[in-house]
């Protein structure tokens, strides 16, 4: 596993080998760190060369699941599959219900006002989370490694269904992907390829894919979000690294600060927010037992942990009990270590 490197002043330089990372750890020309669970080095001198290579990142979006590919013609460094941002839909939905619901209440509200953002070109909010969320992904591997190119499979909606009748999720889909490609092509070099493409690349690769799409295996999505790296970038046709680094958005409860019905008593318990006492949420600290953790909410009794992988640990933790270290931007499953 090739280990991402980066100079003082904060430039990406190519990966190096773990042995390599490993000596200029020992003769102190590097400090080790971690960036969201990926092992990296910061050289503490000038850099030798700061020759680069041309690196592609592939990008295969889904439904359910997708997969990013950080390959050079050389070698593959890593590829990621992330669950898709998918819950922000139904918030919005569930948000306007219970608008509705107060509006309808003998209680002190204000009348309803139109809505200022109807006629106004806009994403739609589930579809906007969608796509900065892969936009997201590909900011965090760009402080990892110097990437140059973004291949994507184009995917495209059905405008009219069977009945012939027009499909309403065909503008949001349209519109998001627009804007996605968009940015791309604001910091990287753009590049779309259709679905029968990466097929025919894959099978011309002897490569096959999995059927079943939620599977944590590189068979899923990176065997085509490689395909489509291989295509940018070229190289040898066998894919040298089929190891998969997997990673979940963080589901944050930012303005829900009371559970939305009452409990015992007809009171609503304290909800959402991200910060307490100083403390923000989705924070990576040390736990002198439970080990590496993350903050996940505050209670009566103390500080919720949870597990890297998303499992609940304790909610009586206490700032005494562990050590703060860096803020987390999403779940990660395994973390890369270097090889010894």
């Amino acid at each position: 596993m090739f280990v991402p490197v980066t100079t003082k002043d904060g430039e990406q330089l190519m990966p190096t080998t773990p042995p390599v990372a490993r000596h200029l750890i020992n003769i102190r020309d590097a400090t080790p760190y971690w960036k969201n669970g990926v092992f990296c080095i910061r050289l503490n001198r000038e850099p030798s060369g700061r020759y680069k290579q041309d690196i592609a990142v592939g990008v295969d979006p889904g439904s359910k699941k997708e997969g990013f590919t950080v390959k050079s013609k050389s070698h593959t460094y890593l590829n990621v599959q992330s669950d898709a941002k998918t819950t922000v839909g139904r918030k919005i939905e569930k948000r306007r219900e219970l608008r509705k619901g107060r509006r309808s209440r003998r209680c002190p509200n204000r009348k309803n006002r139109m809505n200022r953002l109807a006629n106004k070109a806009r994403i739609p909010a589930g579809t906007r989370a969608r796509w900065a969320w892969k936009l997201r992904v590909l900011d965090w591997l760009s402080k990892l490694y110097p990437i140059t190119h973004i291949c994507v499979e184009d995917i495209k909606a059905r405008s009219i269904d069977r009945a012939r009748r027009w499909n309403q999720s065909f503008s949001p889909l349209e519109v998001g992907k627009e804007w996605f490609y968009n940015e791309i092509r604001k910091r990287w070099e753009f590049i779309a390829l259709q679905g029968w493409q990466t097929k025919e690349l894959r099978d011309r690769l002897g490569l096959k894919k999995s059927s079943n799409k939620l599977v944590e295996s590189f068979d899923a999505h990176c065997v085509d979000s490689w395909c489509l790296a291989y295509h940018t970038v070229g190289g040898d046709d066998v894919v040298d690294n089929k190891n998969i680094f997997c990673i979940s958005p963080i589901e944050i409860h930012r303005r829900s600060l009371h559970r939305q019905n009452p409990q015992k008593g007809g009171k609503r318990p304290r909800y959402g927010g991200t910060t307490w006492n100083g403390v923000v949420k989705n924070t990576l600290v040390k736990h002198m037992k439970y080990g590496l953790t993350r903050i996940s909410g505050f209670g009566k009794t103390g500080i919720s942990l949870y597990s890297l992988e998303g499992k609940r640990i304790c909610q009586n933790a206490k700032y005494t009990d562990f050590k703060i270290l860096t803020r987390l931007n999403f779940n990660y499953k395994d973390s890369l270590e270097t090889s010894s």
